[in-house]
């Protein structure tokens, strides 16, 4: 026996506006751009190509950046617990401790990043890192899990 499940409509009734069946909030408006000088001056509208995507980040950049706002304390160390794994973790808590990367005055920038792929799925990154006329090294290593996420599994600073 096939059972079937129908619903029978049942009129609402005249006095109440009619219910929202999309459980989800709307969504909010665009943010306005400026208007070009071009279309302020003339009634016509100007027509420009869409804007490409941006580019999305390497991992190397990415993780040097998250790296760097941990080991000089913008961000507390937990924040990169998703993104490391094995002894990776412990590496960062030991050297946060010591806040390697904290300088007074101006922020720690990246000045230069390079990576060696040792084997497929693996890389190792260097940093330069720059705080004002002071520059510091920064290595570590990221590897591709299974499930295609990179993770850094050691980290070390000079």
């Amino acid at each position: 026996m096939n059972k079937v499940m129908s619903r029978t409509t049942h009129p609402r009734p005249r006095h109440r506006p009619p219910t929202r069946h999309d459980t989800r909030r709307p969504t909010t408006a665009p943010p306005r751009r400026p208007l070009t000088r071009a279309v302020r001056t003339s009634p016509e509208r100007v027509r420009t190509a869409p804007a490409a995507p941006a580019p999305r980040q390497r991992p190397t950049d990415l993780f040097a950046d998250r790296l760097l706002a941990v080991l000089s304390g913008r961000r507390p160390v937990h924040w990169m617990l998703r993104h490391t794994a094995g002894r990776g973790y412990d590496d960062l808590v030991r050297l946060a401790e010591r806040s390697p990367l904290r300088t007074r005055g101006t922020h720690p920038v990246i000045h230069d990043i390079g990576y060696y792929v040792p084997r497929s799925g693996a890389l190792e990154v260097f940093a330069r890192i720059a705080a004002g006329p002071q520059l510091r090294a920064l290595a570590f290593r990221l590897e591709q899990s299974p499930d295609l996420r990179w993770r850094c599994t050691a980290v070390e600073t000079r």
